[in-house]
């Protein structure tokens, strides 16, 4: 099957401090976005077309990181991004669907931007899956003990082996996630998984990396310095 990767940047990055957005930051002398973005070219040795949706503002910051970086910005196709994620992968699918030529068999993994460490075994078990099942999303086991929040105001203690943390790429087949999209948005879309299932569809998880991490706060440079230097 033919394989597309939508890679969102849209964050500003304001829990990082600076001016800098997130995605443009550098972990171990190279900027995060190009980092994700290679993640995916080297997971499928080039086979793979990937779409990444910006701020139309941030389309200039991209291109000069990948200057910076030597990495050739034509390989990628510039899609722009929404009022929300779920408008930015919607004009993310757009764009693939038009690549795509009505090909409704192709698998399209969606990926946050800043999560560069994402592992090609992560990566490709999402795609078999997907192209097994119809859905992937990799998860991985939580290692600290979980509460839920009560109504009264208390918390009480959970299973944790009933619980997974959710990792990207989702992937899907095209015919599944174009469909999903068709819906409108709600505030209960928390991720891709959340909208396919509100389209009636049952989500299969597959395996995720620990260091799949999310760079969302400076803690989470360091974390991903300390994998790159190990």
């Amino acid at each position: 099957m033919k394989k597309y990767a939508i890679i969102v940047a849209g964050g500003s990055g304001t829990r990082m401090g600076g001016d800098i957005p997130k995605q443009f930051m550098a972990i171990g002398g190279r900027t995060i976005l190009v980092r994700t973005v290679e993640a995916f070219l080297s997971a499928f040795n080039g086979d793979i077309d990937i779409v990444l949706v910006l701020p139309e503002l941030h389309v200039d910051m991209w291109r000069e990181c990948c200057q910076k970086d030597n990495f050739d910005a034509s390989i990628v196709k510039i899609a722009h991004g929404g009022k929300t994620r779920f408008h930015s992968v919607k004009n993310g699918l757009t764009l693939v669907k038009s690549l795509a030529s009505g090909n409704d068999d192709a698998l399209i993994g969606i990926h946050d931007g800043v999560r560069p460490l994402v592992s090609s075994e992560t990566i490709v078990e999402a795609y078999n899956t997907a192209e097994a099942k119809g859905t992937a999303i990799p998860v991985i086991d939580s290692v600290d003990s979980i509460r839920s929040i009560q109504g009264n105001g208390g918390s009480k203690a959970e299973d944790r082996s009933k619980f997974k943390l959710v990792q990207t790429p989702q992937t899907f087949r095209l015919s599944v996630i174009s469909s999903a999209y068709d819906l409108d948005y709600r505030d209960t879309f928390t991720d891709d998984a959340s909208v396919v299932e509100a389209n009636g569809v049952n989500i299969t998880l597959s395996k995720g990396n620990r260091e799949n991490v999310k760079m969302t706060t400076p803690f989470d440079l360091v974390v991903a310095e300390a994998l790159l230097r190990k």
